[in-house]
Protein backbone atom coordinates (compact mmCIF):
# COMPACT_ATOMS: atom_id res chain seq x y z
CA UNK A 1 0.00 0.00 0.00
CA UNK A 2 1.01 3.51 -1.05
CA UNK A 3 1.33 6.11 1.63
CA UNK A 4 -0.70 9.02 1.26
CA UNK A 5 0.33 11.57 -0.44
CA UNK A 6 0.88 15.04 2.44
CA UNK A 7 -0.92 17.86 1.38
CA UNK A 8 0.78 21.07 -0.50
CA UNK A 9 -0.19 23.01 2.45
CA UNK A 10 0.84 20.28 5.21
CA UNK A 11 4.25 20.91 3.78
CA UNK A 12 4.49 24.52 3.74
CA UNK A 13 3.59 24.64 7.53
CA UNK A 14 6.03 21.96 7.98
CA UNK A 15 8.28 23.89 6.55
CA UNK A 16 7.59 26.81 8.69
CA UNK A 17 8.14 24.95 11.25
CA UNK A 18 11.96 24.01 10.18
CA UNK A 19 11.37 20.84 8.19
CA UNK A 20 13.75 21.10 5.20
CA UNK A 21 12.83 17.83 4.13
CA UNK A 22 8.85 19.54 3.69
CA UNK A 23 10.66 22.24 1.31
CA UNK A 24 12.24 20.08 -0.54
CA UNK A 25 8.84 17.76 -1.48
CA UNK A 26 7.25 21.18 -2.57
CA UNK A 27 10.57 22.02 -4.35
CA UNK A 28 9.84 18.64 -6.40
CA UNK A 29 6.30 18.95 -7.17
CA UNK A 30 6.67 22.82 -8.45
CA UNK A 31 9.95 22.98 -10.14
CA UNK A 32 8.80 21.77 -13.35
CA UNK A 33 5.33 23.47 -13.33
CA UNK A 34 6.93 26.69 -12.10
CA UNK A 35 9.59 26.57 -14.90
CA UNK A 36 6.81 25.66 -17.52
CA UNK A 37 5.00 28.51 -16.25
CA UNK A 38 7.93 31.26 -16.76
CA UNK A 39 9.64 29.20 -19.71
CA UNK A 40 5.77 29.54 -21.66
CA UNK A 41 5.86 33.52 -20.79
CA UNK A 42 9.77 34.44 -21.31
CA UNK A 43 12.07 34.01 -24.10
CA UNK A 44 15.15 31.90 -22.84
CA UNK A 45 15.19 28.80 -20.74
CA UNK A 46 17.93 30.28 -18.59
CA UNK A 47 16.12 33.15 -17.63
CA UNK A 48 12.76 30.79 -17.01
CA UNK A 49 15.24 28.84 -14.71
CA UNK A 50 16.49 31.90 -12.87
CA UNK A 51 13.01 32.96 -11.91
CA UNK A 52 12.05 29.48 -11.21
CA UNK A 53 14.83 29.89 -8.43
CA UNK A 54 13.85 33.19 -7.67
CA UNK A 55 10.22 32.25 -6.59
CA UNK A 56 11.11 29.38 -4.58
CA UNK A 57 13.97 32.27 -2.98
CA UNK A 58 10.96 34.33 -2.41
CA UNK A 59 8.99 31.44 -0.40
CA UNK A 60 12.10 30.95 1.71
CA UNK A 61 12.60 34.06 2.72
CA UNK A 62 8.58 34.62 3.45
CA UNK A 63 8.16 31.61 5.03
CA UNK A 64 7.83 33.12 8.72
CA UNK A 65 4.97 35.62 6.95
CA UNK A 66 3.29 32.84 5.73
CA UNK A 67 -0.44 32.38 6.18
CA UNK A 68 -2.39 29.29 5.17
CA UNK A 69 -5.51 32.21 3.56
CA UNK A 70 -4.67 30.10 -0.17
CA UNK A 71 -3.66 27.20 -1.40
CA UNK A 72 -0.29 27.19 -1.60
CA UNK A 73 -0.21 26.41 -5.38
CA UNK A 74 -2.12 29.46 -5.60
CA UNK A 75 0.30 31.28 -2.64
CA UNK A 76 3.52 29.97 -5.41
CA UNK A 77 2.12 31.51 -8.80
CA UNK A 78 0.86 34.53 -6.96
CA UNK A 79 4.75 35.09 -6.08
CA UNK A 80 5.84 33.54 -9.57
CA UNK A 81 3.27 36.33 -11.42
CA UNK A 82 4.87 39.00 -9.17
CA UNK A 83 8.32 38.25 -10.63
CA UNK A 84 6.78 37.24 -14.22
CA UNK A 85 5.24 41.50 -13.92
CA UNK A 86 8.77 42.49 -12.56
CA UNK A 87 10.81 40.77 -15.58
CA UNK A 88 8.28 41.86 -18.05
CA UNK A 89 8.75 45.66 -16.71
CA UNK A 90 12.77 44.84 -17.24
CA UNK A 91 12.36 43.66 -20.42
CA UNK A 92 10.28 46.75 -21.69
CA UNK A 93 13.20 49.64 -20.81
CA UNK A 94 15.89 46.85 -21.76
CA UNK A 95 14.14 44.40 -24.20
CA UNK A 96 15.91 41.16 -24.77
CA UNK A 97 17.51 40.20 -28.05
CA UNK A 98 14.41 38.09 -29.83
CA UNK A 99 15.04 34.89 -31.26
CA UNK A 100 14.88 34.16 -34.72
CA UNK A 101 11.48 32.58 -35.35
CA UNK A 102 10.58 31.21 -38.46
CA UNK A 103 7.04 30.88 -39.95
CA UNK A 104 5.14 27.94 -39.74
CA UNK A 105 4.45 25.52 -42.69
CA UNK A 106 0.78 24.56 -42.67
CA UNK A 107 0.51 20.45 -42.09
CA UNK A 108 3.94 19.95 -41.03
CA UNK A 109 3.30 18.48 -36.76
CA UNK A 110 6.27 19.85 -35.50
CA UNK A 111 5.45 23.13 -36.31
CA UNK A 112 1.72 23.04 -34.30
CA UNK A 113 3.67 24.26 -31.24
CA UNK A 114 4.75 27.37 -33.11
CA UNK A 115 1.10 28.10 -34.68
CA UNK A 116 -0.24 27.73 -31.36
CA UNK A 117 2.62 30.39 -29.59
CA UNK A 118 1.45 32.98 -32.56
CA UNK A 119 -1.93 32.61 -32.19
CA UNK A 120 -1.36 33.14 -28.12
CA UNK A 121 0.51 36.37 -28.73
CA UNK A 122 -2.20 37.75 -30.64
CA UNK A 123 -4.70 37.31 -27.98
CA UNK A 124 -5.25 40.42 -25.30
CA UNK A 125 -3.01 39.78 -22.34
CA UNK A 126 -5.51 39.46 -20.06
CA UNK A 127 -7.31 36.81 -22.00
CA UNK A 128 -3.88 35.15 -22.74
CA UNK A 129 -3.04 35.33 -19.21
CA UNK A 130 -6.34 33.31 -18.19
CA UNK A 131 -6.33 30.86 -21.03
CA UNK A 132 -2.78 29.94 -19.71
CA UNK A 133 -3.06 29.56 -16.37
CA UNK A 134 -6.46 27.33 -17.16
CA UNK A 135 -4.92 25.23 -19.77
CA UNK A 136 -1.32 24.91 -18.95
CA UNK A 137 -0.81 25.60 -15.57
CA UNK A 138 -4.26 23.52 -15.00
CA UNK A 139 -5.40 26.25 -12.39
CA UNK A 140 -9.13 26.06 -11.42
CA UNK A 141 -11.18 28.91 -12.13
CA UNK A 142 -11.23 30.36 -8.26
CA UNK A 143 -8.12 29.96 -8.21
CA UNK A 144 -7.41 31.91 -11.46
CA UNK A 145 -10.24 34.57 -10.01
CA UNK A 146 -7.97 34.37 -6.51
CA UNK A 147 -4.67 35.34 -8.50
CA UNK A 148 -5.61 37.85 -10.66
CA UNK A 149 -8.41 39.39 -8.75
CA UNK A 150 -10.66 39.01 -10.28
CA UNK A 151 -14.62 37.70 -9.88
CA UNK A 152 -15.28 34.02 -10.64
CA UNK A 153 -17.36 35.41 -13.61
CA UNK A 154 -15.13 37.37 -15.02
CA UNK A 155 -12.66 34.72 -15.19
CA UNK A 156 -15.12 32.55 -17.11
CA UNK A 157 -16.07 35.33 -19.71
CA UNK A 158 -12.44 35.81 -20.80
CA UNK A 159 -11.37 32.54 -20.83
CA UNK A 160 -14.02 32.06 -23.11
CA UNK A 161 -13.50 34.72 -25.20
CA UNK A 162 -9.58 33.73 -25.46
CA UNK A 163 -10.85 30.28 -26.90
CA UNK A 164 -12.97 31.49 -29.52
CA UNK A 165 -10.06 34.26 -30.70
CA UNK A 166 -7.50 31.04 -30.21
CA UNK A 167 -10.06 28.98 -32.39
CA UNK A 168 -10.18 31.85 -34.70
CA UNK A 169 -6.66 32.69 -35.04
CA UNK A 170 -5.85 28.59 -35.41
CA UNK A 171 -8.76 28.11 -38.33
CA UNK A 172 -6.67 29.11 -41.22
CA UNK A 173 -3.70 26.69 -40.32
CA UNK A 174 -6.37 24.08 -40.08
CA UNK A 175 -8.10 25.06 -43.17
CA UNK A 176 -5.01 25.45 -45.11
CA UNK A 177 -3.84 21.43 -43.77
CA UNK A 178 -7.71 20.28 -44.77
CA UNK A 179 -7.09 22.25 -47.82
CA UNK A 180 -3.48 20.21 -48.77
CA UNK A 181 -5.17 17.12 -47.60
CA UNK A 182 -8.49 17.47 -49.82
CA UNK A 183 -5.89 18.58 -53.00
CA UNK A 184 -3.74 15.21 -52.34
CA UNK A 185 -7.39 13.49 -52.43
CA UNK A 186 -8.62 14.99 -55.36
CA UNK A 187 -5.33 14.28 -57.38
CA UNK A 188 -5.59 10.42 -56.44
CA UNK A 189 -9.22 10.98 -57.39
CA UNK A 190 -8.47 12.42 -60.80
CA UNK A 191 -5.79 9.65 -61.40
CA UNK A 192 -7.75 6.81 -60.51
CA UNK A 193 -10.73 8.59 -62.84
CA UNK A 194 -7.79 8.90 -65.45
CA UNK A 195 -7.19 5.15 -65.33
CA UNK A 196 -10.43 4.34 -65.84
CA UNK A 197 -10.78 5.97 -68.99
CA UNK A 198 -7.75 4.59 -70.80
Amino acid sequence: MEPTPISDEALMLAFQAGSREAFEHLYARYRGPLYGFFRRRLYGDQRAEDLTQETFLAVIRAVAHYEARALVRTYLYGIAMNLLSAERRTQRKHPPVPEEVTEPTAGNSSDAALWVRQALEKLEDSEREILMLREYEQLSYAEIAELLKLPVNTVRSRLFRARMALKEWLEPARNAEDTDRGEATKGATLARAEGEAI
